[in-house]
């Protein structure tokens, strides 16, 4: 009976708002919204139907990734017919940075099961939707029918010109990836690069390249933490791309206090990574943050930009140019979607229906969040006085964007 009457509010609620949808029961019942229908969702049982009653994504994610709901079509299409569905609790309510945080998060142990368990997964998987490259961030559209692959591009040459890399100077990223920015900084700007990451496959990957292409002289790669770096020979120029989402909000103090003590003064930081647009990071429900932590990135943790810059300052980075480039994350996340879907098959053969579901709901829902502003994604330029105290940057911006077309 209550099945019955949830079927029948699920009907009314598609018709009121005309979504282009089909839904087939558990019951081969079928409820049919406006034509033609871009997606079919199926339920397996009365219990699902209640996701579209009183939906999240979070919710939707964890169903469609356990299998107790199906869906025919795009991911985007998906979405884009429950979102009407969909309100996420805001507040502007700022409390405490640490107050939410677990403290025996972010270990050097505890970080580096968190990195295997969503970069170890399957390097050839990550190449099926990733640029050739395998730049996994936020591109750099400067057109928007720039390709996924130019835009990756621009990205690192966006960040190389940020930080005005020289020939001759010791540049590090923190969590280099599979090496996209160092190799593009050592053969296009002349540096000797040094990458760091605690992914077993990332450094295998980057150290075969290395060899591979005889570029042993200028890159090297280190399966190291941060923490772990020495500082007896300072770098010139320092990035951390997509990284510091890991760090731990407690741990962001050590983090650039580390970043600092391993930069020369003179020298330049870029650092780039999401943030919260609130201050408490409660743009998404308790199910989203469940789904993110259980199935994507274990121990993640966002925090405003604000609080961000606040701690650059306090441990010694003179910040002197913010960017926010959350667009081109939305469209850098769809780009990787479509991939990962034309490339199903090969997918499923790599990793399994499971972790394919993991990948596929994560970055459509991470999409959406940036599409619509519960997600940002900061790169913040920052500089650290020479000894005389004369600052790290030019007097004017034009610098980044003299070599733009």
């Amino acid at each position: 009976m209550l099945a019955n009457t949830i079927a029948d509010t699920l009907e009314r609620k598609i018709a009121e708002l005309g979504l282009p949808v089909a839904v087939d029961l558990w019951n081969e019942k079928k409820v049919l919204g406006k034509t033609p229908h871009v997606a079919t969702l199926k339920f397996s049982s009365p219990s699902t139907l209640m996701l579209l009653v009183n939906p999240s994504l979070g919710k939707f994610a964890e169903s469609y990734v356990e299998g107790h709901v199906d869906f025919q079509g795009r991911i985007r299409d998906v979405i884009d017919v429950l979102a009407p569905l969909i309100a996420l609790p805001r507040t502007a309510q700022r409390s405490s940075p640490l107050s939410k945080f677990k403290f025996w998060r972010h270990t050097r142990r505890t970080d580096r099961q968190a990195v295997s368990s969503h970069y170890d997964v399957s390097n050839d998987f990550y190449a099926l939707w990733l640029d050739p490259r395998r730049v996994y961030s936020c591109a750099y559209f400067k057109h928007a029918d720039d390709s996924l692959d130019t835009a990756q591009e621009q990205k690192l040459d966006h960040i190389c010109r940020k930080l005005m890399l020289k020939p001759g100077e010791r540049f590090l990223d923190i969590g280099c990836g599979w090496g996209g920015l160092i190799l593009w900084a050592a053969e296009n700007y002349g540096v000797s690069s040094v990458g760091i990451t605690i992914s077993q496959n990332q450094f295998d990957y980057v150290t075969e390249y290395v060899r591979s292409h005889g570029l042993s002289a200028k890159v090297e790669v280190r399966l190291m933490d941060y923490r772990d770096l020495p500082e007896s020979e300072p770098f010139d120029k320092i990035a951390s791309v997509g990284m510091f989402e890991h760090v731990g909000v407690r741990n962001l103090p050590l983090y650039f206090r580390k970043i600092n003590h391993l930069l020369k003064p003179g020298g330049l930081v870029m650092n780039h990574g999401i943030t919260s647009v609130t201050f408490d990071d409660q743009t998404m429900d308790e199910e989203n943050r469940k789904f993110i932590d259980k199935y994507v990135f274990p121990d993640g943790e966002l925090t405003h930009i604000s609080t961000v810059l606040e701690i650059m300052s306090r441990e010694g980075l003179e910040c002197c140019d913010v960017e926010n480039l959350r667009p081109h994350y939305a469209k850098t996340l769809w780009h990787w979607v479509d991939r990962l879907e034309s490339n199903h098959d090969q997918a499923l053969e790599l990793v399994g229906e499971r972790k394919y579901r993991i990948w596929r709901t994560y970055m459509a829902g991470f999409a959406v969040a940036f599409e619509r502003n519960w997600d940002a994604l900061h790169q913040v330029l920052a500089g650290k006085t020479s000894d005389d105290g004369q600052p790290a940057y030019p007097l004017t911006r034009d610098y980044m964007y003299s070599r733009s077309t």
